[in-house]
């Protein structure tokens, strides 16, 4: 089993710390018939037998005709994947319980497109893409997020059976890629406010009185404040953007370990203090987060 592993991780590194480019060569592309490639073959011996067994000129040229033309779409499988440059990106963080996405690269150097390339990081999402002749384009491959903590990217399997679908060409792809998955959040209502921010007499103003400006906007913002007229502006090609209010006096909460119900699993209170930090921060709140052994000075 040591020496299978070894052969395997030979085989299939990355050849680099993960983080540049490579290019797929000869030693990195595998081929295979597929089952539909293994049914062709067993219907040309059969032919060949009966072109053999009654001596037929014409069964013999159609056999070696549809042989030719087998082996020329292996050739053509392979060299869809051999010398094609594959680059790391990096990653949105997302919450657990969502679809990490991770970015790649693909760039294409030759003349002639690269069609039906799949890969697949995860067995529930396939992914099939093309890349133009003489140009690039990214991806963004899928991986569930299923719990908080940082999310590696599993090993990436590429293949491809084009154009005939009677080989199947493949190689494995390990970079050096990471995900942040914050904890699923649990919405629930916000401790009460226990002090004003600046020495200031707290009437319940959540800061929200008067127009500052625009930012873009963060995965844990709020739907609500997107600012949908300034994305139609732009026909919905950008990044969204989102409103920004000042004035007023913002109460300043202590988001506390401690307030959580501690008879709760400890990732139930987690999920807990991550939706009071998204709600304090979709209200425009200033807020300090106390957890065990760590705090967080108030801010917004």
């Amino acid at each position: 089993m040591q020496l299978f592993a070894r052969l395997k991780q030979q085989l299939f590194r990355w050849h680099s710390d993960g983080t540049e480019s490579i290019r797929l060569g000869q030693r990195r592309v595998f081929i295979v018939p597929s089952h539909g490639g293994l049914l062709f073959s067993a219907m040309l011996i059969v032919m060949l037998l009966g072109a053999i067994n009654y001596d037929l000129a014409l069964g013999h040229a159609l056999v070696f005709l549809l042989a030719g033309i087998g082996m020329t779409g292996m050739v053509h499988t392979f060299r869809n994947l051999h010398g094609l440059i594959i680059s790391p990106g990096r990653a949105e963080p997302v919450f657990a319980g969502e679809n990490a996405y991770f970015q790649i690269s693909l760039g294409n150097e030759r003349k002639t497109p690269r069609l039906a390339l799949e890969f697949e990081a995860s067995p529930e999402f396939p992914l099939t893409v093309a890349v133009d002749a003489l140009a690039s384009r990214k991806i963004a491959i899928p991986v569930p997020a299923r719990k908080r903590g940082w999310l590696a990217l599993p090993r990436i399997r590429l293949r491809t059976r084009y154009p005939l679908g009677l080989f199947t060409a493949w190689s494995y792809l390990q970079p050096e890629m990471r995900a942040l998955i914050y904890p699923q959040a649990l919405l629930s209502p916000l401790p009460p406010a226990d002090k004003p921010a600046d020495g200031n007499e707290y009437h319940g103003d959540t800061g929200q009185e008067d127009f500052a400006g625009f930012r873009e906007r963060q995965p844990a913002d709020s739907l609500r404040h997107i600012a949908w007229k300034v994305d139609a502006r732009h026909g919905g090609s950008g990044p969204l953007f989102i409103k920004q209010f000042a004035g007023g006096a913002d109460a300043e909460l202590s988001l506390d370990w401690q307030l959580t119900d501690p008879g709760l699993p400890v990732e139930t209170r987690i999920s807990l203090l991550c939706g009071w930090v998204l709600k304090a921060h979709a209200d425009g709140l200033r807020y300090e987060l106390e957890l065990l052994g760590t705090s967080i000075a108030a801010g917004s």
